[in-house]
C-alpha cells in the first residue's frame, strides 16, 4: 500500500534559480553573508514559480560548512531574507559536497511521504568567509584516526590517490579539463545559463596589490566567474602538480582541479496536483534518490 501511495504522489520541480559562481576570496561574493546568497536564490525561485511565499512549508538548504557566516541554521535565515513569512520553517543539511543535492531530495521526500504541498530545496556555501576560520586544522577523534585516518584527508590528496588507483594519467586530466573549459565557454557564449542565473548586487572586498590596502566596492555578479575561456591545453600542461614536492606521482594541478567558489541555488518543488492548481508548469519530476558509501580515501 505504501509503495502504491508513493507512486501516486509525484513531486515536481516548478522553478529553479541560482547566483553566478564567484571565485572564492577574490570574487564578487567574498564579503556576502550566506543568508543573502541563499535568500537571493530562494526569492528568485519563488518569483519564477509565481507563487505566494506563504505556500512554502519548509526551506531545506544544503551547506558544506554550516558555521560562521553560513551557520545558525542558515536555511532559516535565507528563507527569512528571501521574504518568506515567519511560519515558513527551515533546515540546513550537511553532506559536504552533495549537501545541495541531498536537500533537494529531502524536499521531494517531504512532498511524497509527508504530504507537504510545496517545499524549497537547494544549497549555498561561502568558502571566502567560512573556510579561513576552520582551515587551521580539524579536531580528530582518536579511535577514528587510528581506524580511518583518511576521514581527515584533504581533497587534493584524495584526487591524486584516485587518479593513481584507477590509472588516470596526467594527460587525460588535462585533456578533460580543457574540454570542460571549452564547453563552459561555449555554453556561456550561447546564453545557455542566462535563464537560471539571477544577477545579484553586492559589495566585494578588493585589495590593492601594491599597498595591500583593502576597500569595499559595489559589484554585481551576473555570470559564472570561475572558468577561463582563454585556457589552452598547452597552458594546462605547463602547470606543476600541487603536491609535486611531497609526491612525485602527483597529477592534480590548479588547472585540472575544481575552482573554489561562492554561490547559491534553489528549486521550488510541489506536489503535482498542487502545481497544476497553482498554474505552475513542471520542469521535471523527482523519481527517487539513493546513496552509497565508499572507503574514506
Amino acid at each position: 500500500f505504501f509503495s502504491l501511495l508513493l507512486s501516486m504522489v509525484r513531486a515536481v520541480i516548478v522553478s529553479t534559480a541560482r547566483t553566478g559562481l564567484a571565485k572564492s576570496f577574490r570574487g564578487g561574493f567574498n564579503a556576502t553573508h550566506g543568508a543573502a546568497l541563499g535568500g537571493h536564490a530562494i526569492a528568485a525561485a519563488i518569483t519564477k514559480a509565481n507563487i505566494d511565499p506563504g505556500m512554502v512549508e519548509d526551506v531545506i538548504m544544503g551547506c558544506g560548512m554550516p558555521e560562521a557566516e553560513t551557520g545558525m541554521n542558515i536555511a532559516r535565515g535565507a528563507a527569512l531574507w528571501a521574504g518568506c513569512p515567519v511560519n515558513v520553517s527551515g533546515q540546513t543539511i550537511n553532506r559536504l559536497c552533495s549537501s545541495g543535492l541531498q536537500a533537494v531530495a529531502m524536499a521531494a521526500h517531504s512532498i511524497m511521504v509527508d504530504g507537504v504541498p510545496c517545499s524549497v530545496g537547494g544549497g549555498l556555501d561561502s568558502i571566502s568567509l567560512v573556510q579561513p576560520k576552520f582551515v587551521k586544522g580539524a579536531v580528530v577523534e582518536k579511535k577514528l584516526m587510528k581506524s580511518y585516518p583518511a576521514l581527515w584527508m584533504p581533497m587534493i590528496d584524495t584526487a591524486d590517490l584516485v587518479a593513481e588507483r584507477y590509472g588516470i594519467p596526467r594527460a587525460r586530466l588535462d585533456e578533460y579539463a580543457f574540454r570542460s573549459q571549452q564547453r563552459t565557454a561555449a555554453a556561456q557564449a550561447s546564453g545557455l545559463y542566462d535563464e537560471e542565473i539571477v544577477p545579484m548586487e553586492t559589495v566585494m572586498v578588493v585589495k590593492d596589490k601594491e599597498t595591500g590596502e583593502a576597500s569595499k566596492v559595489p559589484y554585481t555578479v551576473t555570470k559564472d566567474e570561475c572558468n577561463r575561456p582563454s585556457t589552452t591545453l598547452e597552458s594546462l600542461q605547463s602547470l606543476a602538480p600541487v603536491r609535486a614536492d611531497v609526491d612525485p606521482r602527483a597529477t592534480v594541478t590548479a588547472g585540472n582541479a575544481s575552482q573554489l567558489s561562492d554561490g547559491a541555488s534553489a528549486c521550488v518543488l510541489m506536489e503535482e496536483g498542487a502545481a497544476q492548481r497553482a498554474g505552475c508548469t513542471p520542469l521535471g519530476a523527482f523519481k527517487g534518490f539513493a546513496v552509497c558509501g565508499c572507503a574514506p580515501e
